[in-house]
């Protein structure tokens, strides 16, 4: 199977991530301008069912199932997945730059002697050549990476930098279980607690619309006309480094560039100036909405839509008019 273009898909609780459906719809692109057939790789304990759901996506799926792989860990999945690719030798690795991702790829790169792209917003074929566009300069401006050389290529793909779109027809991929090879020796670490985000709560990278708070929310008090109004939108809450830092709201929920790097359909900022570190972390969103009472403030350079008003009235409003334009429907 070798000169094949893989993605190693991700899943949390026996469900597949909304970006390995990312991923796959922008390796079908590539695989069929290099010529080439199309693999998943899917990872972890109790997988099994994920590989015949992902065979529609791709031409062979590989399953790597172990007890061992049950909570995810540098040691085990780059063993497990070096040896699948090693054996394979595929000619280009695509994965999402998640948090796993970005712990992962690189390692994978690094024991294949094989070129890297990291967080990047989209991936082509220009003139024979693999060329990848990059975020640079806390995303003031993009880069366009060439890969070049006969080894395998890894490039990871920021969360919603694309559109999910089911095949045109099922592609009936070959299931193939693999052999972890994975023990409890291999790990060097040991997961003793996974923290499961609070119920109800949209993960931030998986949302379609976020809603963010900022220091104008004035504590976490102050938040709850911003979760109202994410609530009211079937919207994650995000929130600004400022925010985190005052213990308003945990470091998952934050916003940025040493927080967590968003692209969602729709982002509204509320109370949140646009510091740089925020701005790089939520710049690529498709639509912004930011609401500030200071007319000055950063964030409305890059905002699509600008309330020059206080949030604790604006919010308010906003979720009533929501509410009355659901109640029509």
């Amino acid at each position: 199977m070798a000169g094949e273009v893989f993605v190693i898909c991700e899943q949390a609780d026996g469900k597949l991530k909304i970006i390995s459906n990312e991923i796959l719809t922008k390796a079908r692109e590539i695989s069929a301008a290099l010529g080439t057939e199309l693999a998943a790789v899917i990872i972890g304990s109790g997988v099994e069912p994920l590989g015949q759901e992902l065979s529609g996506w791709a031409n062979k799926v590989f399953v790597i199932d172990s007890p061992q792989l049950a909570n995810y860990s540098t040691d085990g999945y780059t063993k497990a997945l070096g040896k699948l690719l090693t054996e394979q030798q595929p000619k280009l690795v695509l994965s999402g730059a998640s948090s796993q991702g970005r712990d992962l790829i690189p390692r994978l790169a690094a024991r294949m002697k094989g070129g890297f792209a990291s967080n990047c917003s989209d991936l082509n074929m220009e003139n024979g050549r693999l060329v990848t566009t990059r975020p640079v300069y806390g995303e003031k401006t993009y880069a366009q990476v060439a890969l070049k050389g006969e080894g395998v290529q890894f490039i990871s793909i920021r969360p919603k930098a694309i559109v999910p779109v089911d095949p045109e027809t099922p592609m009936g991929g070959q299931v193939v279980k693999v052999e972890a090879d994975v023990t409890p020796e291999d790990l060097k670490t040991k997961v003793v607690e996974v923290l499961k985000g609070i119920e109800g709560i949209i993960e931030l990278t998986e949302a379609d619309i976020i809603v963010s708070g900022g220091r104008g929310t004035k504590g976490d008090e102050g938040f709850k006309c911003v979760e109202e109004l994410a609530m009211e939108l079937n919207a994650a809450i995000g929130a600004s480094r400022s925010a985190v830092d005052a213990g308003w709201k945990p470091h998952s929920f934050q916003v940025g560039q040493t927080g967590k790097v968003v692209s969602p359909q729709l982002y509204i900022a509320t109370g949140i100036s646009g510091a740089i570190q925020h701005l790089a972390g939520m710049r690529t969103s498709k639509v912004i909405v930011a609401i500030n009472k200071d007319p000055e403030a950063p964030i409305f350079k890059v905002a699509d839509y600008g309330i020059v008003a206080d949030l604790f009235k604006a919010c308010p409003l906003l979720t009533e008019e929501i509410r009355k334009l659901k109640a029509q429907q």
